[in-house]
């Protein structure tokens, strides 16, 4: 009876989800909003607060949700880093989101692959670009359909097994995803925050008072029992201490900035003062990340023994073990619609990437780039389910290789954007080492390496390899002037921007 309450209560909200989806791209599938800027960049037409629940979406994962609390539940301490870098990251997209804003929106781009093939005038480094970003994100979308499956499990109290969960994790999304595009997305997330909001909020007031009678005796126990917990490196030899904890607030935060997902965000604004005031109100989301982090070390308390993966799981179990069914139901939908919603981002932005960067090199794709777009997301997908059955991991491993592998695309694609004298020579070059060095470390399992995190090492390599071959090599000859190659942030009078986006520029 249980499952069939929570069940049925999921059921319902999923289905409601992607009726929201196709309400939100109604009437905007003609010839002229129908095409790949649309279905990708939301037409670059979202205000502030589709732009603002789109970006906390696609920040507030089931590795949020879930990874959080479970890394609360392993290590402790160490899972700060999200709120730190998450924060950071947000300040460094005030400067660098408006430029990206105007580069692409002067030129006609939609993501980092156009991006880099513009920059360097060389259409087959944005196919590689895409190649190289697709490799990075799939552990991202692995990480979904985990985090997702685990909650589909959980609710329906072990009637839909993980590997089913997983499966109905990657059908709903994948579907949802090539109907409704990024327009639909910022509409989900829209009911995604406000039931993340609600079941967080409560969560953070109930499961104190149940299994502890308040927070004074919980923190008082933790601190009593559980005191490793609450230092670096955090339990058990992690190895993740406080130089760990800089180098990887820092690597993120430069990362999350030319993250396509990110970025997607960034294009799909009306107007760069749109992200500006997005970076200002961002940060504020980042207080619901304490709660499940705190969660995971109640459950230390009240399922002590989850290990591995399993312990992705600590905040349900403490959910599923003492509230009514509805309930819980109510809790997974929160939860699954902080999967959907970046799952589906990160989706739309793989088949952008190859519509526009690789299969458009195709002369039979070229004037179908949307088509072959949807077709990818379904290949990537399922590549993803894929990978979740046979290389399952835990939600913030997941995240972390993501990250140190897309870190590599920061010189090529900001300092690319931002200096004129680095050659497509030395950006390729720091590249093959960066991400050579970086899976080198993490496929070795020497990731931390001394201490620090192995990404910021590898970009340490990539960035001192590209400005040698740079500085070693000829200057590149590119008759194009500085305007047409380099971002620059072009403010817009707010009065003009506050209509089509044309700002008259100052």
């Amino acid at each position: 009876m249980n499952a069939a309450v929570a069940t049925s209560v999921f059921g319902v909200f999923m289905v409601a989800t992607v009726a929201l989806g196709l309400f939100a791209v109604r009437g905007r599938r003609g010839t002229k909003g129908g095409g790949l800027a649309e279905w990708s960049v939301g037409g670059r037409s979202l205000g502030t607060v589709f732009i603002w629940v789109l970006m906390a979406g696609e920040g507030y994962t089931s590795f949020s949700y879930l990874g959080a609390a479970g890394w609360g539940y392993n290590y402790g301490a160490p899972v700060l880093y999200v709120v730190a870098y998450m924060s950071c990251g947000y300040a460094v997209g005030y400067v660098v989101g408006p430029m990206l804003w105007a580069y692409a929106r002067k030129h006609g781009l939609v993501g980092i692959t156009d991006m880099v093939a513009h920059r360097f005038g060389r259409p087959w480094l944005g196919a590689l670009t895409a190649v190289l970003a697709t490799v990075f994100l799939l552990p991202y979308i692995q990480l979904q359909i985990t985090g997702m499956g685990v909650v589909v499990s959980t609710i329906s109290y072990g009637a839909i097994s993980l590997n089913w969960a997983y499966f109905i994790a990657f059908a709903v999304t994948t579907g949802f995803v090539v109907v409704s595009g990024l327009r639909g997305s910022a509409w989900v997330s829209v009911l995604k925050d406000v039931m993340v909001i609600a079941t967080l909020g409560f969560l953070a007031i109930y499961v104190p008072m149940h299994y502890f009678d308040g927070y004074g005796p919980f923190l008082d126990r933790l601190v009593t029992e559980k005191s490793e917990w609450l230092t670096f490196p955090g339990h058990g030899n992690s190895g993740m201490g406080q130089a760990w904890f800089i180098t990887t607030s820092f690597l993120n935060s430069l990362t999350v900035v030319i993250f396509p997902t990110t970025v997607a965000g960034y294009l799909g604004a009306r107007n760069a003062d749109v992200l500006r005031r997005n970076a200002m109100w961002l940060p504020a989301y980042n207080v619901l990340l304490f709660v499940p982090m705190l969660l995971g070390m109640a459950a230390l308390f009240v399922v002590p023994g989850l290990v591995g993966a399993e312990s992705n799981l600590a905040l349900f179990k403490l959910v599923v073990d003492s509230l009514p069914a509805w309930s819980v139901g109510v809790i997974g939908v929160a939860a699954a619609l902080s999967s959907i919603v970046p799952m589906a981002v990160f989706m739309l932005v793989i088949g952008t990437m190859w519509g526009r960067s690789v299969l458009s090199l195709v002369p039979r794709w070229k004037q179908r780039q949307k088509g072959a777009a949807q077709f990818v997301v379904v290949i990537a997908g399922s590549l993803a389910l894929l990978l979740t059955y046979t290389a399952p991991n835990t939600l913030v491993r997941l995240s972390l290789i993501s990250y140190e592998g897309m870190a590599q695309l920061l010189p090529m694609v900001l300092l690319g954007l931002m200096w004129r004298r680095l050659t497509l020579l030395g950006a390729m070059s720091g590249l093959v080492v960066g991400v050579g060095v970086v899976c080198g470390f993490v496929f070795t399992e020497n990731d931390p390496v001394w201490g620090v995190n192995a990404g910021i090492i590898a970009l340490g390599a990539n960035l001192a390899v590209a400005l040698a071959v740079t500085y070693a090599g000829p200057r590149e000859r590119d008759e194009r002037p500085d305007e047409d190659v380099l971002a620059r942030d072009e403010i817009e009078d707010p009065v003009a921007g506050m209509g089509a986006g044309e700002g008259h520029r100052v």
